[in-house]
C-alpha cells in the first residue's frame, strides 16, 4: 500500500488530475475549500482481497473511491456472509455521522482511495450545505440502485441477474468511459471482473453452477466474450441491456 499528501503550498495537484473528483463528493467544492480538504487527505491503495471496513468497527474515517472495486458485505452470526453491494468511482465509502460501520468492506480489485478523517469532512459538511446536498444526493442514488437490485433478486430470472450484473460492472468501473459512452463514443466495453463466481453467486442468490451455465450461454450468443478467466468484453451495452430483464 502506498500512501502520499495530495496537497503542497499552492493548489492540490491530484485533485486538479483527478478523473472523478467532479462526480463525486469534491465536485461540490471550490479551490480554497479543496485545498483545505486535501490538508487532512491522503491517496492509500489495496490489493484486491484487502479487507478495508470491519463489520461493527469504529468510524474513524471515510474515502472516495478513485479506482477499483469495493465489495459490501454483512456477515450473519453463524458466519455466513452475504455480498449487499458494489461501489465504483466516485462513491463515498463510509456511513457519514455514524459511530459503528454497520457492514464490512473489502477491495474486490486492486482500488485506490482517498481517505479523509471523520471530524475533518463531518467539520466540513456542517459548514458547506452543497457538500451536505452532493452527499445527500450520492445516499439516495445508492438506495435506488439498493430498491432496484431488490427487484433484481426477486423477480428476474437466472439469465436476466447474471446479465444484470454485468451490465452493472460494465456501466460503472470505468466512469471516463462510460463518460465517453453516453456521448456516443463507443458501445462496447472490456473490463476484469472484480469478483469470483463464487461472489457472483452469493451476490445474485444463485448457485455457483447457475452462474457459469449463463455466462457461457451469453458467450454463446456472443453477447458477451471472455478473453480469459476474468476478462470480459461486451460487443454491444444495449445488446446486453436487452437481456436484463
Amino acid at each position: 500500500m502506498g500512501r502520499h499528501d495530495i496537497h503542497n503550498s499552492e493548489t492540490p495537484a491530484l485533485c486538479g488530475s483527478c478523473e472523478v473528483r467532479h462526480r463525486g463528493l469534491c465536485g461540490a467544492l471550490s479551490g480554497d475549500q479543496l485545498m483545505m480538504l486535501s490538508k487532512h487527505s491522503r491517496i492509500v491503495r489495496h490489493p484486491a482481497g484487502t479487507e478495508l471496513i470491519a463489520d461493527d468497527s469504529d468510524i474513524t474515517s471515510y474515502a472516495n473511491v478513485m479506482r477499483g472495486v469495493v465489495k459490501l458485505s454483512k456477515m450473519l452470526d453463524d458466519g455466513r456472509q452475504q455480498v449487499v453491494g458494489l461501489q465504483f468511482a466516485p462513491d463515498f465509502l463510509g456511513r457519514l455521522f455514524g459511530r459503528q460501520n454497520t457492514l464490512s468492506a473489502q477491495a474486490a480489485s486492486d482500488v485506490e482511495l482517498c481517505k479523509v478523517p471523520k471530524a475533518a469532512l463531518e467539520a466540513m459538511v456542517g459548514d458547506n450545505p452543497a457538500l451536505e446536498h452532493r452527499l445527500l444526493e450520492q445516499t439516495l442514488r445508492e438506495l435506488d440502485d439498493a430498491r432496484d437490485w431488490m427487484v433484481t433478486l426477486g423477480r428476474k430470472t437466472a439469465s436476466e441477474k447474471v446479465a444484470s450484473f454485468l451490465y452493472l460492472v460494465a456501466t460503472h468501473i470505468d466512469p471516463v468511459a462510460e463518460a465517453e459512452r453516453q456521448q456516443g463514443e463507443n458501445a462496447d466495453a472490456r473490463f476484469d471482473l472484480p469478483l469470483s463466481r463464487a461472489d457472483i453467486a452469493d451476490f445474485l442468490g444463485l448457485t455457483i453452477e447457475t452462474v457459469s451455465r449463463q455466462l457461457t450461454r451469453l458467450r454463446k450468443e456472443e453477447i458477451i466474450s471472455v478473453v480469459n478467466n476474468r476478462t470480459f468484453v461486451i460487443p454491444d451495452l444495449k445488446c446486453l441491456a436487452n437481456r436484463c430483464g
